[in-house]
Formats: C-alpha cells, structure tokens, sequence
C-alpha cells in the first residue's frame, strides 16, 4: 500500500514538473566574468536540489564514517547486555529448577555481562548456598553488596536472613532482619521469618508479639497463630520455674482469651496446683473449659491439688459445686461424671462418688471409671467387686 503511494506521489511530481517546465517562461542568469550562463529557471531549480542532495548525502556518509566506531561499540556493548540479561533469565530459571550449578554458572555470565550485576550476585550466592559451597557464597555476598547499593539492599538482607535461618544461626538471621526493618517497613514475608528466627532464639516474648500481629492481618491461618501462641506462653511459664509469686505474674499477664486456650489453661493448672495455689489452678480449667469443653480439662478438673487435707476438702467441695452446674447442660457426658465421681471421692462422699461413676460407665465403658470404681470398692471394703472391675478396666482394648 506505502509503494502504491509513493509511486502515485512520483508520477504526480513529473507531471506537475512537465506543466510548470511548458508553462513556465522564466530563466536563471549566472554571470561570472567572463562567462555568462542562462539557463531556464526550471533546470535552475532541478540541479539545485540535485546539488543539495548530493551534498547532504555526501556530509551525511563522512558523519556516518567518523562515527562508525561508536556505532560498532554501541553495538557490542548492547549485544552484551542482552547476553547478559538472557544469561539472568537462564540463571533464575535454573535456580527455580533446583539446577544450582547451571545457576551459579550463568550467574557469572551475567554478573561479567553487567546485566544487573546485583540480582546475579544475589542468585549466584543462593546457587552457592544450596551446593554448600560456603566460600563461594559469602564471595557471592560480596560482590551484591559491591554492586547493589542501597537499592537491592532488602534483597541482600532477606536473602542473608533465609540462608541463616537454614544454618539455624537464628542471631545472624535476627540481625538482618533487624535492620531490614528499621530501613523500611514491616512486610508480612519478612515478619513471618523474623518469628521464625526469635522462635529458634527462644524470645517467645517476640514470637507472641509477632504472632499476634500476623493474625490481626490474617497473615497467618487462625489455627497457626494459635499454636504459636500457645508454645510461646507455655515456655513463658515455664521460666517462671518453682518461684510461686514469679509464675502467678506471669500467669496474670497472659491475656483472657489466650488463659482460655486448652493447652495453656491445662499446663498453668498442673504447675500451680504443685505450687499450692489449688484454687487459682481452678479458675484456669474452669476458664478453659468455657472456652473449649476439652476431655483432658474435664479429666484435670477431677484431679486433687496437691494441698493439705482440710483445704483440699474445701477445693473439692468448690469443684464438686460448679461441676454439678455443669451436669445441667451436660447430662450424658460420661467424662463429667467420671471427674464428678472423682471429686465426690476426694471429698469422702462415697454414696455420690458410686453413683457418679456407674453413671458414666451407662453412657460409656472407659478404664477410667472402672479403676476409679475399683479404688472406691476397695475403700469400702468390697474386695469382690473391686476386683470385677479391674477385670473390666484390664479387659477394655
């Protein structure tokens, strides 16, 4: 279509020519002593523009011709950095293939090349990482931070923090992190290996904090969040050792809802009971088991405190009250009425605690209530019937 064009412009141009050539009566006179040229002033004009053309394309080649060795180095230094972005390209698509040697290889080819010698720095030591060519990786280290400056440093900083947390030198991976944040913000990748990394250091303090933020921005699922929750508070508590005051602090600091948590509430009752606070360990399965109608709470609940005599009646006596509230909304939970039973046991309420306990072997045979039933017998001096229970309890699968 362009040729059509320019071959309808051409025969436009002659034929308009052939008009002004017949109907143009003008001439160009040139005089230079001592000749005396005349010519028609349409030839005038053609040789004109033959001569301009012929000049601008004659300064147009001697321009070409001096410039040439910049064109060719131009050329070359492009066709470089082609090779070398093609060389960047290869190297991550090796390392995403977890073919690390071909990696750390066309890494090189692109760091001589120049193609953003930074991120092939970056690759190349990651390459190195994963062939244990420790060496090779810190050279690799050394040459992004050379190369890199301020703007691949969060890439140089995470990339040292995710080959540390490997090694497990949490304090390494801590310290990159560390200043990862303080020169820019928080991203929820970089917290998620921050908490990694104060986990392996055993800051549980941190790993709660960090926890609870990457929840309140669904950065983590509820159930993972929770369980890290639950390991930091639990290795709280237990630092807090055998000192009675240090621990109920402790306890005290850990928040409503996170005191609730089965796992938690279980733990600070066991401790506390042998600390002798029986009616703060109370309150916490009692919490717990608000929050979640847990087994293992139920079966803790019935457990005495490790207390004197007169005040572990009085314990009892409590349990015995707000279990019996229990019952009410669960009638046919035979785990109730075997920690019931229990209790009543330990409260020498040996009609209730029977009671309680071939109740729950109604709604469902465990070894527990028979062994429990065993222990009741035998106090009474039913030796017979103990002794038809242990068979059960020894019987059950």
């Amino acid at each position: 279509m362009r040729s059509l064009f320019w071959l309808v412009a051409v025969f436009a141009a002659a034929a308009a020519l052939a008009v002004f050539g017949r109907t143009n009566e003008g001439y160009a006179l040139i005089i230079y002593p001592p000749w005396r040229i005349e010519v028609s002033l349409l030839l005038a004009i053609v040789v004109l523009l033959l001569c301009f053309a012929v000049l601008y394309t004659t300064v147009r080649l001697v321009q070409h011709a001096l410039e040439l060795p910049l064109h060719v180095r131009a050329y070359r230094e492009r066709r470089l950095r082609e090779r070398a972005q093609g060389a960047l390209a290869a190297a991550l698509q090796a390392y995403l293939e977890g073919r690390f040697v071909r990696a750390e290889k066309e890494a090189e080819r692109a760091w001589e090349g120049g193609g953003a010698p930074g991120l092939a720095a970056l690759i190349g030591a990651r390459a190195a990482h994963q062939l244990r060519e420790i060496s090779r990786r810190d050279q690799w280290f050394e040459r992004a931070a050379a190369a890199g400056g301020e703007s691949l440093q969060a890439a140089r900083l995470v990339s040292r923090a995710e080959v540390a947390l490997e090694e497990r030198d949490f304090a390494a991976a801590r310290d990159a992190l560390t200043r990862l944040h303080e020169s820019g913000p928080r991203h929820i990748a970089t917290l998620r290996m921050l908490m990694r990394a104060e986990r392996g250091a055993g800051n549980w303090a941190e790993v709660l904090r960090i926890a609870s933020m990457l929840a309140k921005r669904d950065a983590i699922a509820p159930g993972v969040a929770e369980e890290h929750k639950v390991q930091a508070h639990l290795e709280l508590l237990a630092r807090a050792g055998a000192d009675r005051r240090a621990y109920e602090e402790q306890w005290r600091k850990i928040p409503p809802r996170d005191q609730a948590l089965p796992r938690v509430a279980a733990a600070a009752a066991r401790h506390l009971t042998v600390l002798g606070n029986a009616a703060l360990a109370r309150e916490a399965v009692e919490r717990g088991l608000a929050h979640d109608w847990s087994g293992t709470l139920l079966a803790l609940y019935g457990e005495l405190p490790e207390t004197a005599p007169p005040e572990r009646a009085r314990e009892a006596l409590a349990r015995i009250e707000r279990a019996e509230r229990w019952l009410s909304d669960h009638p046919e939970d035979a785990q109730l009425l075997v920690a019931l039973g229990r209790l009543c046991a330990a409260a020498e309420l040996w009609g209730k605690a029977q009671r309680y306990l071939e109740a729950a072997l109604s709604f469902e045979e465990s070894r527990a209530a028979h062994l429990d039933l065993a222990r009741l017998q035998e106090r009474l001096g039913r030796l017979a019937e103990a002794q038809v229970h242990i068979r059960r309890a020894a019987e059950m699968p």
